[in-house]
């Protein structure tokens, strides 16, 4: 009992450091969906491709149990990702181990002048790295990700090149950045890479959850003013969804793009939607999927089965602040 004792004792000391290293917090804590995966190796039931029909020009649905993709479309097409590319951006950040409470001020070099993208984040504010991040996720603030990248040792460009660095060890062979916004249709890749991004962001447990949040509020250093920034996923107000891990995307270049990875029925399954024309197309194209994925009469469709109203009000209507003209 004395020895058991001593053993729990070691492990709540070690907990609280393993807590600020996402790679070393997941070994300490398991994903949330872990326990559940592990009991998830059975097979999903075949079910018939033809039946989904999506409105997004690439697409893969993959079973996160067993790696099995389960749909795709045009899997292997290289396109614009726009703001999915700050995924990468935040893997980068945190790998670099850089102090999450250092302020940063945000200048006017962060203000976007290639897209003119919005941004709720004023010229002259002072946040911490760790709440520019968290912005740069939840809500793809764009001049928040530029801020990040910026004050990285060497500057913007030593960041795009761990960017580029980092894709290719994960064998995401045609994937290539240029800026750490997504802003820059240079940036491309393909649902398949995709894929192997949402895989690998899964083992960085603050990300997961910086980029589901349903809204956040920062106060400035400088000037003691409060912001709120909400989640430019719609389906994070939706009771009716559990999201582990998420993040949208747009420019005109890459159509509406969303990355998602969710539990549905007892397990969980990753989906990559790139080129939608419309905002609620994606979503549509998620609600869809998961209708398929239950079996649901119309889901194919959309029709019927998963427009439901979830305690953050109609499912796939965006309350975020994606309703600006913006990157994200």
């Amino acid at each position: 009992m004395r020895l058991r004792g001593i053993c729990l004792g070691l492990l709540f000391c070690l907990a609280p450091a393993a807590l600020g290293d996402p790679a070393r917090r997941d070994a300490f804590f398991p994903s949330r969906f872990q326990g559940r995966e592990a009991r998830a190796h059975k097979p999903w039931p075949a079910l018939d491709p033809s039946r989904l029909r999506l409105r997004s020009e690439s697409a893969l649905v993959a079973d996160s149990a067993t790696g099995r993709i389960l749909f795709e479309k045009d899997p292997d097409r290289v396109r614009p990702v726009a703001s999915l590319t700050k995924i990468m951006t935040a893997m980068v950040l945190l790998d670099s181990h850089l102090p999450l409470a250092e302020p940063i001020l945000i200048e006017e070099s962060d203000v976007d002048r290639l897209k003119q993208s919005a941004s709720h984040l004023p010229v002259g504010w002072v946040l911490t790295r760790g709440e520019l991040l968290r912005i740069a996720l939840t809500a793809s603030d764009n001049r928040a990700a530029h801020a990040l990248a910026r004050t990285y040792p060497g500057g913007t460009a030593a960041f795009v090149a761990a960017m580029n660095r980092k894709a290719a060890e994960l064998g995401m062979a045609h994937t290539r950045y240029v800026d750490p916004t997504g802003l820059d249709p240079r940036n491309v890749s393909t649902a398949r890479d995709l894929l192997r991004l949402a895989e690998a962001a899964w083992r960085y447990g603050s990300l997961c959850d910086m980029s589901t949040a349903p809204q956040l509020e920062v106060i400035s250093r400088t000037s003691g003013r409060v912001r709120f920034f909400g989640n430019s996923n719609g389906l994070v107000h939706d009771g009716t969804w559990s999201i582990g891990l998420t993040k949208t995307g747009y420019i005109a270049e890459s159509g509406y793009c969303l990355l998602m990875r969710a539990r549905i029925g007892d397990r969980p399954f990753t989906f990559v939607f790139l080129g939608a024309a419309g905002k609620d197309s994606r979503l549509g194209d998620a609600r869809r999927t998961r209708s398929w994925l239950l079996g649901e009469a119309g889901g194919a469709d959309g029709r019927s089965g998963s427009v439901a109203i979830g305690a953050g009000g109609l499912a796939g209507k965006s309350r975020g602040p994606e309703a600006l003209p913006r990157g994200g």
